[in-house]
């Protein structure tokens, strides 16, 4: 079984990445469907997704799989090839990345696990393969015009806090758990309304396509493909543009601009920025928006606090990071208030 996981430590397998060039391609997909021995599945997929170079992060459980990973460019064919050995994986629709520098995924890692995304509802409360009508880039345009219609954007704040719809609901939400509740009771009195969904590749969309019509909402619409399909057909078709800002992505990238706006401002100063970055001291590691100049200033820190204890010797930090509580300590994403120095990343 040790074959089927890495066992290459992580700071040479990033170095190895960035000093490569091997052109790579980052993708995404997703399948909801009954996968009867997620285990099995898990490791035959190892076996014949490092053959073709395969990196990133992929999920597999009952309900389906998600993954988010990058391919050697000149190994696309293959790729595809060894893809559709997979019966219910043939023809599926692949999220290529806006943005690319082919750095975005450094190991191959595939995990087994409950649900590929967590809903915190038992497995019969609905069934995710009833979704709802998926739409491509110009209808959503044309339903996103409509006052029948409710835009939504399916993802986390911190998501959104960089770039979302014209007009969309936008759930001051951390988990996608947290959002199926809130967003029901929300809109409580729009079942005859169109709901109108969206998130960064399709997967919470579908997801939550299945429990609102579960619910009694009549008429539910998806975008497909999520975001990064929408930038490019907008592009490839000269459509109209209706979001504002950068697409953040689960990766090492953080962010693919999709238009040229800047929504957020640097948690720190205030200033306008959209750059996402983790805490420079792992025993906080918080993600928050941070300037070039605050970036500087705070050495990648989220607060003087980290800041100094970065600089202690390593002995010291050993010592005292289970005693000290950091912004990470309490919260896991950063929200925008006036001046965040020592105090939670919290409004």
């Amino acid at each position: 079984m040790k074959s089927l996981h890495n066992r290459v430590n992580k700071e040479l397998l990033k170095k190895q990445l960035q000093e490569s060039n091997e052109e790579r391609l980052t993708l995404s997909f997703y399948h909801y469907y009954h996968i009867a021995n997620p285990n099995f599945f898990r490791n035959h997929l190892f076996v014949i997704f490092q053959k073709v170079g395969v990196l990133g992060r992929i999920y597999v459980a009952k309900e389906g799989i998600n993954a988010q990973i990058s391919i050697p460019a000149a190994r696309k064919d293959e790729f595809k090839e060894t893809l559709d050995q997979i019966i219910f994986l043939r023809n599926l629709r692949l999220n290529y990345a806006i943005e690319d520098d082919g750095k975005s995924f450094f190991k191959l890692t595939i995990k087994a696990k409950n649900k590929i995304l967590a809903d915190g509802l038992a497995d019969d409360a609905f069934d995710v393969t009833k979704k709802g009508v998926h739409v491509d880039a110009a209808k959503f345009n044309e339903l996103a015009s409509s006052d029948k219609t409710v835009v939504l954007d399916m993802r986390n704040h911190y998501e959104s806090e960089v770039g979302h719809f014209e007009n969309a609901i936008t759930p001051d939400v951390e988990t996608f758990r947290e959002s199926l509740p809130i967003i029901e009771e929300m809109l409580e009195d729009k079942k005859d309304h169109n709901l109108l969904m969206y998130c960064t590749g399709g997967i919470r969309c579908e997801k939550a396509s299945a429990y609102y019509k579960s619910k009694g909402f009549e008429n539910v619409f998806q975008l497909e493909g999520g975001i990064i399909e929408y930038a490019r057909q907008v592009k490839n078709k000269n459509l109209e543009n209706k979001f504002i800002g950068k697409n953040f992505v689960f990766d090492e990238r953080m962010g693919e601009r999709i238009s040229e706006d800047v929504i957020a401002k640097c948690h720190q100063c205030g200033n306008d920025c959209d750059v996402h970055v983790n805490c420079a001291n792992d025993a906080c590691h918080i993600l928050f928006i941070q300037c070039d100049e605050c970036g500087k200033r705070y050495e990648g820190c989220c607060s003087i606090k980290c800041k100094d204890f970065i600089n202690l010797q390593e002995d010291e930090r050993n010592a005292l990071k289970t005693t000290i509580k950091f912004n990470g300590t309490k919260f896991g994403k950063g929200r925008f208030q006036s001046d965040l120095k020592d105090e939670p990343l919290e409004i």
